[in-house]
């Protein structure tokens, strides 16, 4: 009869007859022994690790067995690949890991454990070494929960995550606890819950809130827990209802035009008071002709002789002015007699006249 899987029950080992014992009391230990034992217990994960032995006089490599037995046996077993799924029987690394192949594997969670360890070279072994007996939900450390996503809301926010690893409902059960705060605010915490999802509720709109998530394991026939680690700090933004955004969207627009009338306003209020500087700033200055700014370059040129050539009389308009004085005595009859003649009919010309 092989040995029975590391899954069967204790009562299974006790009625079992075979196993792997114990050497002799006077087999010679020639290796040292290993030292430094520590059983890792994280999450679901288990596994033993030690330090290496190292020998002067050989360059051969040493391996090492690792056995096994509940509590209740007294009989210890292989840690084998037929029973566990694991070989550890004949390692050359210096750690025995019972979950490598599945964290569903490994010793029953709610069992008292013993391991031992011991050094072989050929024929050569050294004593065995135990490592302190343990409990897997009563040792183990818990890390934080996992896959946590976060969905912000209309003043609040939604966490869900994923426990730190399954543990059957009848043995054992988790409690999250959410510890939140504001950003540069007083830190909280939340009642604890089983549920996977958490609401934060009664949170300032437009907020960043920040906040960490921890599992606590708690066994459920035993008034034992273990309390787990804090998840990384994660932050997120809350939201606002569709009231609040309407307002917003109103303020800033009345806001907009406000700050554009006044700037309107301004920039005309200084255009009239200031206008006759306006005007100067804007005014283009005074240009001199090409054909004198070229005289004034350079003087010894005849542009003005040039310039008088080209200008034709034709080209030139004269008015010719006359200038006609009279006594004043000679005036006044001349002005009667204008008026006289304006106001005679015989003077007004005939209707229908060439």
């Amino acid at each position: 009869m092989r040995p029975p899987p590391l899954l069967l029950l204790p009562l299974l080992l006790l009625l079992s007859s075979c196993g792997a014992a114990a050497p002799p009391a006077d087999t010679p230990f020639q290796l040292p022994a290993p030292r430094n034992l520590k059983v890792h217990l994280y999450n679901a994960q288990q596994a033993l690790s030690w330090d290496p032995v190292s020998l002067n006089n050989d360059t051969r490599p040493v391996v090492y067995q690792v056995q096994y037995k509940y509590s209740t046996s007294s009989t210890w077993y292989d840690v084998n690949k037929k029973d566990s799924r694991v070989d550890c029987t004949n390692l050359t690394g210096t750690e025995c890991n019972f979950t490598a192949n599945s964290l569903s594997e490994g010793f029953p969670r709610h069992f008292n454990i013993s391991l031992r360890l011991r050094a072989k070279l050929g024929d050569l072994v050294s004593a065995w070494v135990k490592a302190p007996w343990f409990e897997h939900y009563r040792n183990a450390t818990i890390g934080p929960p996992e896959d946590i996503w976060v969905t912000p809301e209309e003043g609040s926010l939604i966490i869900s995550f994923s426990s730190p690893f399954d543990v059957p409902a009848s043995v054992a059960y988790f409690l999250y606890y959410v510890y939140y705060w504001e950003k540069a605010g007083i830190k909280q915490v939340t009642r604890p819950c089983r549920s996977n999802f958490i609401t934060l509720n009664d949170l300032k709109p437009l907020r960043v809130y920040c906040f960490q998530v921890k599992a606590e394991l708690f066994l459920a026939k035993e008034n034992v827990s273990r309390p787990g680690h804090l998840s990384n700090i994660s932050c997120s933004e809350t939201t606002v209802d569709a009231s609040t955004k309407l307002q917003q969207v109103i303020l800033i627009s009345v806001g907009t035009f406000l700050l554009l009338s006044v700037l309107v306003g301004a920039c005309l209020f200084l255009v009239l008071k200031y206008r006759g500087l306006v005007k100067y700033w804007f005014h283009s200055p005074p240009s001199i002709p090409s054909q004198i700014e070229e005289y004034l370059k350079d003087p010894a040129q005849p542009i003005l002789d040039a310039l008088d050539k080209d200008s034709s009389p034709k080209d030139d308009a004269w008015d010719s002015v006359s200038i006609v004085s009279f006594p004043e005595n000679e005036q006044e009859d001349i002005l009667q007699n204008i008026l006289s003649q304006s106001t005679d009919p015989s003077h007004q010309p005939a209707e229908g006249g060439p």
